[in-house]
This record gives structure tokens, C-alpha cells and sequence, in this order.
């Protein structure tokens, strides 16, 4: 199979080196107080408290989530190939997907005979398969 590119503007090219750029520098986000207790998981929490020093961006602390750290909105959720993803679970999902600009991934519901078929009508139809797996 010969590695397609989709079709981007070169807007988009240069936002998608910007996006792993900014992606490379953005911090790991931890809830307050996960490094000191067992029983509070890193898993991102807003801190509330009235006197919570992380809720007022103090020094030394960890940093918030903010919107200055998303990415730029012309490829906010596509693939690092370029491609938007489309979850495909049957060989009809397949006609409505833009071969230029969309690559599928099929549902890890979909079985070996059905995923089998899927993965040589997309071949046919020239669309990328995102987790070929076979």
C-alpha cells in the first residue's frame, strides 16, 4: 500500500508543524495535591478551593488548564497525517467517505470477516485505513 497524503492547503500544513510544536511544549496536567496522596489520581481536576494556591496560578505550582494552550482550530482533531478521521463499522460506511481529505478507522466492533472486507474496498476505493491490523 503506497503512503497517501491528503490534500491540505498550505495554511493547514504549516498550522499541523505548529500544532506538534505546541503539543511538544504543552505541560503535563495533574490534579492538585495527586503527588501527596496515594488516593488522588493524576487525572486533570479543576482546583476549587477558596484558598487553593494552584486555582491562583502561584509559583512553583502545577499549571492550569487554559484555552491559551489549544490548538489552532483549522486542524483541531484531524490525525497527525493530516487526514479527519471517520469511524467506518460496515462496507456502506465506505461511500461516504472523501478519499482526498478523510481516513477511516474501523470500529474495534467490527470482526476479522467484515474488517477483512472493509480494508479491500477501501484499498479499492483508494481511502486510508488508520489501523490496518492485518
Amino acid at each position: 500500500m503506497v503512503k497517501k497524503k491528503p490534500k491540505l492547503s498550505e495554511e493547514e500544513i504549516r498550522l499541523l508543524k505548529l500544532r506538534e510544536e505546541m503539543n511538544r511544549r504543552r505541560p503535563e496536567f495533574i490534579r492538585q495535591e495527586s503527588w501527596r496522596y496515594v488516593r488522588v489520581k493524576e487525572s486533570w481536576r479543576r482546583p476549587r478551593g477558596i484558598d487553593s494556591k494552584m486555582r491562583l496560578k502561584k509559583k512553583g505550582k502545577p499549571p492550569l488548564v487554559s484555552i491559551g494552550y489549544r490548538n489552532p482550530r483549522l486542524v483541531r482533531g484531524l490525525h497527525p497525517t493530516g487526514f479527519r478521521e471517520v469511524i467506518v463499522y460496515n462496507v456502506k460506511d465506505l461511500e461516504k467517505v472523501d478519499p482526498d481529505k478523510e481516513a477511516i478507522r474501523i470500529a474495534g466492533s467490527v470482526g476479522r470477516r467484515k474488517r477483512i472486507e472493509i480494508i479491500e474496498k477501501a484499498d479499492e476505493l483508494g481511502i486510508v485505513v488508520l489501523n490496518r491490523r492485518l
